[in-house]
């Protein structure tokens, strides 16, 4: 019972972690009426290669990775061709997944998400519209069974009938920072605009400054966010 009476800052930081979540896993390893595609070794070689790489590392398209170049990365590294649907699998295990806005929020702001949804959502979309800038959803997701600590910071843009999503593998913990060159990846070497919406894994102090003015960031409300 003490754990509960605790300062107001540990139950915020649960708050956090319960956003974070353990929802990335290895997809690897064999199932009922499978055959997986990755050994269990392959997927952490896998995992461990893309770690702090991005996609020009090693010769293939993207500023960031997609499941694309996952596909061409594990072909080139295992002479291993995976179906679409095998990548798509293994990646939804890792966290790379669309989300809808209310499962960004903890049940103590979930309250504060669809209001936030109903007013400040269509103004950030129609600014973005005129701005002729890309509107992404940015999140995170912990990776589980895998050392160092690492996870998986994804960006969701497009309709949502068919949704396009971006990632990185980056450090992770309770305390790490959204990185600043996801965000200006995001942006392109075009240096085209950007509209990118935060959900509530990152406090205020985790999220970059002096970021180009092409990169504008909405957080959404997050009791982590809100003024002792």
């Amino acid at each position: 019972m003490g754990a509960l009476l605790e300062t107001r800052g540990s139950a915020l930081s649960w708050c956090r972690r319960e956003r974070i979540g353990g929802d990335g896993a290895l997809a690897a390893g064999p199932r009922a009426g499978q055959i997986a595609a990755l050994t269990r070794e392959q997927e952490l070689a896998l995992i461990d290669t893309i770690r702090g790489h991005f996609p020009e590392d090693f010769g293939l398209p993207g500023d960031l990775w997609s499941r694309r170049s996952v596909a061409a990365l594990a072909s080139d590294t295992f002479d291993l061709r995976l179906t679409g649907t095998t990548i798509a699998r293994i990646l939804t295990t890792w966290g790379v997944t669309a989300r809808d806005p209310s499962s960004r929020a903890c049940a103590l702001c979930a309250g504060s998400v669809e209001r936030w949804m109903a007013t400040a959502y269509p103004a950030i979309a129609r600014t973005a519209h005129e701005h002729r800038a890309d509107l992404h959803w940015i999140g995170r997701a912990r990776l589980c069974g895998v050392a160092p600590s690492a996870e998986i910071v994804s960006a969701v843009s497009g309709p949502p009938t068919r949704p396009k999503i971006r990632f990185m593998i980056a450090p992770g913990g309770v305390r790490a920072r959204l990185p600043r060159a996801f965000l200006l990846r995001l942006s392109g070497p075009t240096g085209r605009p950007i509209h990118a919406i935060v959900d509530g894994s990152w406090a205020t102090w985790q999220l970059p400054r002096r970021l180009p003015r092409r990169v504008l960031i909405h957080p959404m409300p997050s009791c982590e966010r809100l003024k002792a």
